[in-house]
Order: structure tokens, then sequence, then C-alpha cells
């Protein structure tokens, strides 16, 4: 699994800071989160292929989150895109998508399908034989969704030694990997721990922005191997997150520990600071394990 942040602040888009964007890499997707002003520079800038990028989720729509959208998609049309492109949303985006592309004469010549989201509960929204989304129902001035991508269990691995030893025949590996027992060639069931072994822990991802300081996910997130939250203010301005529905590094590292989360990354910086090193130092404060979102870093999980 792998991050990659095209963009990790907050409001306008600056020389040296871009607003919300990021790549998540796993089981062979490669999924786009939110898509603000600027998006499509920071993929060629980090030579990320654009015609790997299937789906896109937005979590709402507050400019620093979509603006980069309609620049995106009319990208993969001029660069003869053929394949479909999925964008989940909120309920609105399709007719905004739409209307530019109506006024301005350049439709798609791919198909461009739209997922929009009006639920207040956690649902299922994309589901493969890998991987699972769900959304993550934030509190923010409109309605906003974060996601959760889970890795779905991994097989089991195969021990190719003591499998020949138990004269199992190639047709049934498959078989081993799934956790099934076989019979061997003399007719003898085997048990499949005596072949195999523990696969992988599957991973999971949880990205959270925008939203006040909000309780109610730690179910939908517990666990998470990294969770991505937004905190935009330090202590000293916790005073503004009630007025602009944000939180501060504290209270994101309040929820990663209440939810048990492996690794918390802390992104959706105010542009009022000049550095970024006290977010970390007061979301240590509460939780050990802090990285901190910079535009243009990937991480490997």
């Amino acid at each position: 699994m792998k991050l990659t942040i095209l963009g990790c602040h907050s409001a306008t888009p600056r020389t040296n800071t871009n607003p919300t964007s990021q790549i998540l890499e796993i089981k062979n997707h490669m999924f786009l989160i939110d898509c603000g002003e600027g998006t499509q520079v920071e993929l060629r800038r980090n030579k990320i292929k654009f015609s790997r990028i299937k789906h896109i989720f937005i979590s709402h729509l507050h400019g620093d989150h979509y603006f980069g959208l309609i620049g995106l998609v009319s990208t993969f049309r001029l660069l003869t895109r053929e394949t479909e492109l999925h964008i989940y949303g909120p309920k609105g985006i399709k007719e905004i998508i739409t209307l530019q592309l109506k006024l301005s004469d350049s439709w798609t010549n791919f198909p461009l399908i739209f997922h929009e989201l009006t639920s207040k509960e956690s649902e299922l929204i994309f589901e493969d034989d890998k991987v699972e989304v769900y959304t993550v129902p934030l509190k923010h001035r409109i309605y906003t969704n974060g996601f959760l991508f889970k890795e779905k269990q991994n097989e089991r691995k195969l021990d190719i030694n003591a499998a020949r030893d138990a004269n199992i025949n190639k047709a049934y590996y498959r078989k081993l990997k799934q956790g099934a027992n076989v019979v061997n060639e003399d007719g003898i069931t085997i048990d499949n721990a005596v072949v195999t072994k523990d696969p992988i822990p599957p991973k999971s991802y949880a990205y959270c922005s925008d939203t006040v300081y909000n309780e109610d996910i730690i179910p939908i997130i517990k666990n998470t191997t990294i969770l991505y939250h937004e905190s935009t203010f330090l202590d000293k301005n916790e005073s503004l997150c009630k007025r602009t529905r944000h939180s501060t590094a504290r209270q994101a590292a309040i929820i990663a520990k209440k939810s048990n989360v492996e690794t918390l990354i802390l992104g959706h910086f105010s542009t009022r600071y000049n550095g970024y090193d006290d977010f970390k130092t007061e979301a240590k404060e509460e939780f050990e394990n802090v990285l901190l979102a910079q535009d243009g870093l990937s991480f490997k999980f």
C-alpha cells in the first residue's frame, strides 16, 4: 500500500502549497482521493500515469477538494481516454461537472459514471475481489464523507516444499492458498495448516477530511492501519474549530488513540502557519506514532 500526497493544505493554493488531493495505491488499484485545484499538475510532477486512475473519491463540495476535477476530466478527454471513469461524491457533483461540460460543448469520449452519495450512515460504495471502500460520515459545514479503504483477506502462503513432500498435485495449489484441505495423490486428506502459512494481514486506510472533532467515526475506523485526519489548527487557534468545523492536531491524535490505529498522518494544514513541526509535537502528546503530510511526499506501508 502506497500513499502519495499531492496536496495537504486548506483553502487557496499558493506557489508552495497545494489544496487537498492524494493517490492511494492498494491491491493494483490507483484511487484518487479529492481533487483540489492543480491536482493534474501534481500528478504529472509525481509521474503518476493518468490512465491508471479509474476511480475518484470526492469528500465534499468545497473548492479546495474538487475544483481540479473538471480540469482533470477535460484533460482525460484531450488525451483520448477510452476507459470509463467512476466518480464518487456528494449529490450535486454530477450536475456541477456535466453543466461545465455542456456549456463548453466538451462532452467526454469515455464513459463518465457518477455515484452520488446522500447517506448519513457508513455504506459500502465500492467492492471487488481485493478491496472494499466505505464512507466515513464526517461533521463539516456541508455534507461530507471520509473514506475507508480495506484490503480483503490475503491468500495463505503456500509452502512449496511441504506440498511436494505431502505428494499434493499442483492442480490443488490454488485451493490450498484459499485455505482448503485437499486430498493428495495417495488419497490422504492433507490439513491445510501443514502445507501453508498464515497470510500477510490485510491493511486499511482511513481518510478523514474535513471534520470537527467527532467520536462517532471511531467504530468505523477502529483498528485501521493508517489514519489520515485533518489538523487544520493548533491548540492556540482551537476556538476557530467550532465556527469552521475543523479539527486541531491534538483532536486528530485523540481520535487516533481512541480508534487504536497504527499510524496517524496529519494534513489539511491552515496556511496561516509558517511551519508544521508544532502540529506533530502537539499530536504526539496524545498519540505516539504521528507523521506529517507534505506535498509530493509518499508513504509506503
